[in-house]
C-alpha cells in the first residue's frame, strides 16, 4: 500500500442466515482485512449461540471489532454503533489494514450510510407509558398510532416491531416532530469516503426458509436453550431488555417463564427469524446501491476478484 494511502471502507450486509461471516473469512484469507461487526446482538456478552457468534479461535486468527461490548443489561444504541464503528475503522486504517463492516443490523446501516438525526435521549416514563399501552392494546395498535403520526416511519417499522415502534413514538411526542423527518435532515458519518458496499441477497426465499429453521434447530442441539435458560437465572434480566429482545432469545425466554411447550417456543423463534430476513430484504429491495450477490450461487470467489479489482493498488498484497 502506498505511504500516506487510504483504503475504501468495504461493507458486506445482508439477511440473516446467508453466510454473511464465511464471505468475510474467505476475503480475510486473500487481503488484509479485519472486520467490523455490524450487529445489535452480537455487542451482548454472554449471547453466544443463538447469535451463532464468531467463534474465539476464529477471532484470534481473523480480527474482529465491537463484539462482546456490553453485558445484557446493558442498552446499545445506534448513536453509539457510529461513534464504535467509525473508531474501529480509524484503528484499522491506522495499522494499515481494510476495514470490512460485516451484518444485518439495518438501522445500523442506516446510520451508517444515511447518517444518524440528534434525537432525545431516552425517556423512561415515556417508555413505561408506552410499554403499558402495549401491554393493554398490543404493538399493532401502537403502530397505527404511529402510522397516523409519522406513515413514513409507519411503513419501514413492523407492526411488532415493539422496540423501533417504542422509539419512534417516544420522538415524535417528545419532540413533536416525526422521526422520519429528523432522519432526512441528516448527513453520513462516511461522507467523502470511498464505500464498497456488497449486499447478499439470495434469489430463492425457500432455501432460505429451509435454512433459518435448520440453523435454529442446530443451535437448539449446540445448547441455545441452556444458554437462555442461564440468563434468565441472573434475576436481574427481563423480557424488556434490549438484549433478550433479540430474535430466539425473546421466544425461549418466553417458554422459561411458562409461555407455551419449547417446541412452541422453537416454532415462534424460527418465525420471527424468517420474518428478520424479510425485514432485511424488504429493507435492501428499497435501497439501490450497492452490488447484489446471491449466496446460494456461491459467488464469493468472483466477489474477491471484484474488490481486488477495485482495490487496485490496495489489492496487491
Amino acid at each position: 500500500m502506498a505511504e500516506g494511502a487510504q483504503a475504501p471502507v468495504l461493507v458486506l450486509y445482508g439477511p440473516t442466515g446467508t453466510g454473511k461471516t464465511d464471505w468475510a473469512v474467505a476475503l480475510a484469507a486473500e487481503l488484509p482485512v479485519e472486520i467490523v461487526s455490524v450487529d445489535s446482538a452480537l455487542v451482548y456478552r454472554g449471547l453466544d449461540i443463538g447469535t451463532a457468534k464468531p467463534s474465539a479461535a476464529l477471532r484470534a486468527r481473523v480480527p474482529h471489532h465491537l463484539i462482546d461490548l456490553c453485558d445484557p443489561s446493558e442498552s446499545y444504541s445506534a448513536g453509539r454503533f457510529v461513534r464504535d464503528a467509525l473508531a474501529a475503522v480509524a484503528g484499522i486504517e491506522g495499522r494499515g489494514r481494510i476495514p470490512l463492516l460485516v451484518g444485518g443490523t439495518m438501522l445500523y446501516l442506516r446510520a451508517l450510510f444515511d447518517g444518524l438525526a440528534t434525537l432525545p435521549e431516552a425517556s423512561p416514563a415515556l417508555r413505561a407509558q408506552l410499554d403499558q399501552r402495549a401491554a393493554t392494546l398490543g404493538w399493532p395498535a401502537l403502530h397505527a398510532q404511529l402510522a397516523a403520526l409519522d406513515p413514513a416511519a409507519a411503513r419501514r417499522i413492523a407492526p411488532n416491531d415493539a422496540q423501533r415502534i417504542q422509539r419512534a413514538l417516544e420522538v415524535c411526542l417528545s419532540t413533536g416532530r416525526p422521526i422520519s423527518e429528523l432522519q432526512r435532515s441528516t448527513a453520513s458519518p462516511l461522507a467523502g469516503r470511498r464505500v464498497l458496499r456488497y449486499g447478499l441477497l439470495p434469489g430463492d426465499r425457500s432455501i432460505l426458509h429451509e435454512r433459518l429453521a435448520q440453523r435454529f434447530k442446530t443451535m437448539m442441539e449446540a445448547g441455545f436453550l441452556d444458554e437462555v435458560r442461564a440468563l434468565y437465572a441472573r434475576g436481574d434480566l427481563t423480557a424488556l431488555h434490549p438484549a433478550i429482545r433479540s430474535v430466539g432469545y425473546r421466544q425461549l425466554w418466553a417458554h422459561l417463564a411458562g409461555t407455551g411447550s419449547l417446541a412452541e417456543a422453537v416454532d415462534r423463534g424460527i418465525a420471527a427469524t424468517r420474518q428478520l430476513a424479510k425485514r432485511q430484504l424488504t429493507w435492501m429491495r428499497s435501497d439501490p446501491s450497492g452490488i447484489r450477490l446471491d449466496p446460494q450461487r456461491r459467488e464469493v470467489l468472483s466477489w474477491i476478484r471484484d474488490i481486488r479489482a477495485q482495490l487496485g493498488d490496495f489489492g496487491r498484497w
